[in-house]
């Protein structure tokens, strides 16, 4: 038998083109799909993350506490663009004794600093409705490892619980705190030694 000779003509070539030319379209819009698939994978990635951190910046804020000033009160950094400048904190929905008013003033300084773990240390602050009080400290509450700091001085009878409008959103739990620690006879609800006057009411006889 003879071979029978293949003729490649020049239509016959075109043609070859013509299915080559249309692989490579299809391998390239192929492609270009995977492509836009991952860009748009990466920009909703981006968006989610961006979100997170708006959210982050105006609900709380990373600070490191630089000095316990009283069982009610802290001095932060990084709460300014100033990395290194000092901001007031003042503990919402708390009320704690004053310096003064011994033992329980103390008592309730070295609680928060135990809680707090010394100087240097980081917390989280969370903002409610109100940002500052009358004389320009940050309302916050205060979290560390999770725990909400000013509940815990509460519930050990280091603080009294005050509602302070507008910022309610953790005042249930601040209720059920105290009622726990009066029942108890925690800190300043000592049935033998009980605090006699408020803080409030004895910052005001003692201006």
């Amino acid at each position: 038998m003879r071979n029978k000779q293949f003729k490649i003509t020049v239509p016959l070539l075109n043609q070859i083109a013509r299915v080559a030319t249309r692989g490579e379209v299809l391998i390239s819009v192929r492609l270009g799909d995977w492509v836009r698939k991952i860009a748009i994978l990466a920009c909703l990635l981006l968006l989610v993350s961006c979100q997170g951190k708006n959210q982050l910046a105006n609900n709380q804020a990373e600070v490191k506490v630089a000095r316990v000033v009283s069982g009610q009160s802290l001095e932060v950094l990084g709460m300014a663009e100033q990395p290194n400048l000092i901001s007031q904190v003042r503990l919402v929905g708390i009320d704690a004794p004053d310096l003064r008013q011994r033992p329980w003033g103390e008592e309730a300084k070295e609680q928060l600093e135990n809680l707090i773990g010394g100087a240097e240390q980081s917390v989280t602050l969370e903002f409610d409705l109100e940002a500052k009080d009358k004389i320009g400290r940050t309302l916050a509450y205060v979290w560390k490892n999770k725990v909400l700091l000013n509940e815990e001085l509460v519930k050990q009878g280091n603080a009294m619980f005050t509602g302070r409008s507008p910022n309610h959103k953790y005042d249930q739990r601040l209720e059920r705190a105290q009622q726990w620690a009066r029942l108890m006879g925690q800190g300043i609800w000592n049935h033998e030694k009980p605090l006699r006057l408020t803080p409030a009411e004895f910052r005001r006889q003692n201006l």
